[in-house]
């Protein structure tokens, strides 16, 4: 596994998968693919979270299948999966079968959830926030298990990504079992984290500082944030871009800053 200092810098679009048709999405995902970028992820849930609430919408892992077939280079994933919407065994097996497709490009994100309406309308317990993390802590073994008893064997160990700052639970799950790990916030704050992650990792005997890349969610043009946020320890950068124009602008300008420090 490579050190912080020796991974390469990786741009990421996450597409959200609502208020457009779905033409509109895969040439998205293909143009974000002739673009550059370096993994493409959409988002595991079940109406818009931004615009009009019962705005047009798309199911993940469906998706996910088709992009598998429809790109050649990219890395492709959720960001993330929610934990409570599939048995852990069932969402390996999809894992692996999409791993596949792809030729060995998929992410597996997880994450434990937080959308209650997703939950309410299909009929999801919602729990609370503890009992989500702790299913999601509890689910982690069992995809590992299963992922590693599918015949085939998955093309390469799959890459887990989970997602989420909380620093006493979730970074504890993170720490055991992520390969990367999705945050939110600035340099600061990403900072502080990845020490609380570190301490964690030493706790369960894991050298996190090393095993554990770093992504974060970047909104603003490379110029402003670049340098600050990958001096904080971030080597996947993610821009999100909406339906139904997908305007990768701000994409290609973290991809030639990307190329421009290679």
């Amino acid at each position: 596994m490579t050190t912080p200092a020796q991974r390469a810098l990786r741009v990421a679009v996450q597409l959200h998968p609502q208020h457009a048709d779905y033409t509109q999405i895969r040439d998205a995902v293909l143009r974000a693919e002739d673009a550059g970028v370096d993994v493409v992820f959409n988002w595991d849930h079940f109406y818009p979270l931004s615009g009009a609430p019962d705005g047009k919408h798309f199911e993940c892992w469906t998706m996910l299948g088709a992009w598998a077939e429809q790109t050649e280079r990219v890395e492709i994933g959720a960001l993330v999966t929610c934990n409570s919407y599939r048995n852990p065994d069932l969402l390996a097996d999809m894992a692996r079968t999409v791993d596949h497709i792809s030729g060995g490009r998929l992410i597996l994100g997880v994450g434990a959830g937080w959308n209650r309406r997703d939950y309410q309308t299909f009929g999801y317990e919602f729990g609370t926030p503890g009992s989500r993390i702790a299913e999601l802590a509890a689910a982690m073994p069992r995809i590992r298990d299963r992922l590693a008893a599918g015949n085939p064997a998955p093309t390469r160990h799959i890459p887990i990504l989970i997602g989420g700052g909380g620093e006493k639970k979730t970074l504890r799950v993170v720490a055991e079992h992520a390969d990367i790990w999705h945050s939110f916030g600035g340099p600061d704050t990403l900072r502080r984290k990845s020490a609380i992650l570190d301490q964690h990792g030493a706790f369960v005997g894991r050298d996190t500082a090393r095993l554990v890349e770093r992504s974060v969610q970047v909104k603003q043009p490379p110029a402003e944030v670049g340098e600050a946020i990958t001096a904080a320890g971030a080597t996947l950068l993610t821009l999100g871009a909406d339906g139904p124009d997908y305007d990768l602008t701000l994409a290609k300008e973290w991809v030639a800053w990307r190329d421009a420090r290679s």
